[in-house]
């Protein structure tokens, strides 16, 4: 059947009302309008903070804590030699990253590991680089340009 204006229809529970508490007996929803009998959550007022489990020792708390997080670190997003080998380009700028598929936005701080053979000679221009990937890419006849340290003269 082709799908025209004439026979258009909202998708199903899409102009369900809201659901109306304490209207009455007849609306499914009276006498304790949701709440139950007694307790804690049928007293007006009540509200429960996140993870709450009615006075046991929350989850979140029996968990024993180890460790530290640097709120400082510097996340890298790291490039094997082998994707870059994979391009066939002879040269990879800090915007080329986002365009190739090897970093998730412009502002990535790109960072080259040595995981891979390079064959033939590419200029890498990133953040950093582990030595490996240094000395694999000056021996394939390349050059590591570190981005943000001044050029070699």
């Amino acid at each position: 059947m082709a799908r025209n204006l004439s026979n258009l229809r909202a998708p199903r529970k899409a102009n369900t009302g809201r659901k109306r508490i304490g209207r009455g007996m007849g609306s499914g929803m009276g006498k304790t309008s949701t709440r139950g009998h007694k307790g804690q959550g049928s007293r007006s007022g009540s509200s429960l903070m996140r993870g709450f489990e009615g006075g046991q020792m929350p989850l979140h708390r029996r968990l024993p804590k180890r460790g530290f997080t640097n709120i400082f670190r510097t996340e890298y997003t790291i490039v094997n030699l082998d994707r870059i080998a994979g391009l066939k380009v002879k040269e990879i700028g800090l915007d080329d990253y986002r365009k190739l598929g090897l970093a998730s936005s412009k502002k990535a701080l790109i960072k080259i590991l040595g995981s891979g053979e390079l064959k033939s000679a590419i200029t890498i221009h990133a953040h950093k680089f582990s030595k490996s990937a240094a000395e694999k890419i000056q021996k394939a006849g390349g050059k590591a340009v570190v981005a943000g340290a001044p050029a070699a003269a």
